[in-house]
């Protein structure tokens, strides 16, 4: 197995380079290997990569074994205060490890994934602090804990199947099947797909303004990745309107061969007596079905917020976080605002449309 290894330059104690050719070159073969294997997720391409975290602002770890790749992982480095983070980055809720199939027999499959994560690990640049949630389809992450690194489940919650959407509504809870007709049939809700990413936004900042919570990302940010997912067809918009033409709620969805996914909601506060979020969400789930076989709501884990997720019959899903932090200071920094009783947020703090 030959590991060819693919960050940048030398960045100092931090981020010293490991002996590893050109990154320019290892990222283009990476755009290659993304223009041809449809199995990776949408989030691990090198174009979302380019939209969230910038032409510059990513890198990757390659294996190959007679010159054929079998392995990657993208990432995103940052600088914050002196210090090299590897973090998600904007607009990205899951990375991790992509692994070429060697067979389906669990003992050969093991040992196909542990030789490549090691050879992947060994390429990873020097950091401070590593987090990364991994994709809901990882499981193996044995060669990180190996390799000091630990391991915390967040959920995600998934519509498995969406090929019989009579079995998917009958899996909603019965409040939320009301809330849906009711938007129909009362308020003569209607969905609008034709409307632009700067329209979603006005709904996106309502939703964060009623809960008080800071936007996670630029406009700009949001601006390219539209631009990067309509160019390739990858994404919808859909917001309601009531019979009068106004906004109530909308959905940013994209997807891949595997899945499709709420990456952003928003709606007017003062609309949700109308079951406009329901209503859209409804109508997001049936536009997906028509892309991909899965379902997922990107979270949620905020305890106010699961049961609107979790009522339209979707399944629980564990996702891995893996970190490690190498610098004492910032150990100690952790270790203090466990003793304070203060938590890090989630990826998933976002809040969803209310009910």
């Amino acid at each position: 197995m030959e590991a060819v290894l693919t960050q940048s330059s030398k960045q100092g104690d931090a981020g010293e380079a490991r002996g590893r050719p050109d990154a320019a070159s290892a990222k283009d073969e990476y755009r290659q290997l993304c223009a041809s294997e449809p199995g990776i997720p949408i989030f691990s391409t090198d174009w979302w990569l380019d939209a969230t975290a910038g032409v510059d602002g990513w890198d990757v770890a390659l294996v190959r074994t007679n010159g054929r790749i079998i392995g990657a992982m993208p990432f995103h480095t940052a600088r914050r205060f002196g210090m090299t983070v590897v973090q998600l980055p904007p607009l990205t809720p899951a990375l991790g490890p992509w692994i070429r199939s060697n067979g389906d027999k669990t003992s050969t499959r093991l040992g196909h994934e542990q030789k490549v994560m090691q050879a992947l690990i060994e390429q990873l640049p020097r950091f401070d602090h590593f987090r990364q949630t991994w994709n809901k389809d990882l499981s193996n992450w044995l060669p990180f804990y190996w390799n000091g690194f630990d391991q915390s489940t967040e959920y995600t919650y998934v519509i498995p199947a969406l090929h019989d959407l009579d079995a998917v509504w009958n899996g909603f809870d019965a409040a939320r099947r009301k809330h849906c007709r009711k938007g129909a049939e009362r308020h003569q809700l209607r969905v609008r797909d034709d409307l632009s990413v700067d329209d979603f936004l006005v709904l996106h900042r309502m939703t964060l303004a009623s809960r008080g919570v800071p936007q996670a990302f630029t406009d700009d940010c949001l601006r390219r990745l539209d631009a990067a997912c309509a160019q390739r067809q990858r994404r919808k918009i859909q917001i309601v309107v009531d019979e009068h033409g106004r906004a109530c709620a909308g959905t940013y969805t994209v997807w891949d061969g595997g899945c499709a996914y709420a990456l952003i909601k928003g709606s007017d506060p003062e609309m949700g007596n109308t079951g406009a979020p329901s209503f859209c969400q409804w109508e997001a789930i049936r536009f997906s079905a028509t892309m991909a076989p899965r379902y997922d709501f990107v979270g949620n884990m905020n305890p106010s917020i699961e049961p609107y997720v979790r009522s339209f019959g979707a399944e629980q899903t564990p996702l891995m976080t893996i970190t490690k932090t190498p610098s004492r200071l910032l150990r100690l920094r952790q270790g203090l605002k466990s003793a304070l009783g203060a938590t890090a947020p989630s990826r998933f703090a976002e809040p969803e449309p209310r009910p």
